[in-house]
């Protein structure tokens, strides 16, 4: 499956009107454990060049979070094939490749290159995969904050694209997860 994951404000947002995160704030142990596990069970990861870029952190050493599930979450996120989508980088590090062709063609791939799932990210990436009908499944960690404009986490679409709610969850930071599965 091909999985959009992304976390966002209460209003559905990703990031506020001045392109900042910060909002989000650190996430917390229960919380950063079970991204952990999300990302341990991917086979690969289809990344815009602004979250690729946001990521990379997680490549250097030591790693952002020096605790043992920051360390853990290196470990995984540097293991992890990934396919970037940039007009503008001419070159990526790590465990990393430029796409070189169109989406649908990377995303299937991608697909076909592992027997796990793989994980789309980037507001625009997702969007155009969504656009293409191409997203299995969404996985939204909603966060208590409400910052009234931004970047939208879904796009507009021409016609409904109906989801069933698989799974809900709420961490100690009052964040919920939704997990919808494509019909």
């Amino acid at each position: 499956m091909l999985i959009y994951s992304v976390s966002v404000s209460v209003d559905g947002f990703i990031n506020d009107r001045d392109g900042d995160i910060a909002w989000g704030g650190v996430p917390s142990d229960e919380l950063f454990a079970f991204h952990l596990e999300q990302v341990g069970d991917l086979g690969a990861y289809l990344l815009g060049r602004r979250l690729y870029e946001m990521m990379a952190v997680w490549d250097a050493d030591p790693p952002p979070r020096d605790d043992a599930a920051g360390v853990a979450f290196a470990g995984v996120w540097r293991a992890l094939p990934k396919v970037v989508f940039s007009r503008t980088l001419e070159r990526v590090e790590g465990n990393a490749r430029l796409a070189a062709g169109p989406l649908a063609d990377e995303v299937a791939a991608t697909l076909a290159a592992s027997d796990k799932d793989v994980s789309i990210g980037g507001a625009e990436l997702a969007a155009a995969a969504i656009g293409l009908g191409l997203v299995d499944e969404l996985r939204v960690f909603r966060l208590p904050v409400v910052v009234g404009g931004g970047t939208r986490h879904l796009p507009p679409v021409p016609e409904a694209i109906a989801f069933d709610l698989v799974e809900t969850r709420t961490f100690d930071t009052g964040a919920i997860f939704e997990r919808y599965r494509r019909r």
